[in-house]
């Protein structure tokens, strides 16, 4: 095996994520989050709900590494961010899988080579990943489209090429900010059935979105967040 594709953050049986007090502020704006205190446990399936401008974004961006709280303490996968190095985070980061809401996909690269991208990044080859990638872009009906352009694709399409990109891995953390959004409802619930089925397997998974059918239908505990701060409970 290439020991590029070793894991060198080793699982645990601990809690994936755990915020203790955590705020985070833009510069000398306001705390956008202030004294959040959660946990995701290892395996769990969670929906983070909240009008907009409440720090949804925010939250998440810190669950995936793209900021660095302001105070407090946060830790991914038993490692305390705050302490660990910069040579950690990017290993860690490795873990996560991210659904965008604006997709992020490489104009340049055809849609096969979007989805590529984890396995490269890790150095396996072609032949080690080709079929996965082939399989899963069939699963979420582009497989038709592998050598096309983002550009090309319908909205509806480049979320399911975003959607795909971030689970082609298997993560052990997903994290999917309104991934049903731009697909009609069939697709919508065939996509979290995939979300459903990675997290069958271990994938802890978080979902962000203002669908409160989607989330009434699910019976999982639900983060609600207003005015930077988060409140646990189960969907009504």
């Amino acid at each position: 095996m290439n020991p590029a594709t070793l894991d060198p953050i080793p699982e645990t049986d601990g809690p994936i994520v755990r915020f203790d007090r955590v705020g985070f502020a833009y510069g000398n704006a306001n705390p956008a989050l202030r004294d959040v205190s959660l946990t995701l446990e290892r395996g769990g399936f969670y929906f983070l709900t909240g009008p907009s401008g409440a720090g949804k974004s925010t939250l998440l961006k810190l669950m995936y590494l793209a900021l660095l709280p302001t105070r407090g303490s946060l830790k991914l996968f038993d490692v305390d961010v705050g302490a660990a190095g910069r040579d950690v985070l990017p290993l860690l980061r490795r873990k996560i899988g991210v659904v965008f809401q604006d997709f992020r996909l490489l104009p340049h690269l055809t849609v096969f080579d979007n989805l590529s991208i984890p396995f490269r990044v890790r150095g396996m080859g072609y032949e080690e990943y080709a079929e996965d990638v082939e399989e899963l872009l069939k699963w979420v009906g582009l497989g038709e489209r592998m050598d096309a352009l983002p550009e090309t694709l319908s909205g509806g399409e480049q979320q399911r090429v975003a959607i795909a990109r971030a689970v082609v891995g298997k993560p052990s953390l997903l994290i999917a900010d309104e991934p049903t959004g731009n697909v009609d409802p069939v697709m919508g619930a065939r996509l979290i059935k995939l979300f459903v089925e990675l997290n069958r397997f271990g994938t802890t998974v978080v979902i962000a979105t203002h669908d409160q059918e989607l989330v009434r239908r699910a019976g999982v505990p639900v983060f609600r967040i207003e005015n930077g701060q988060v409140t646990r409970g189960m969907a009504p």
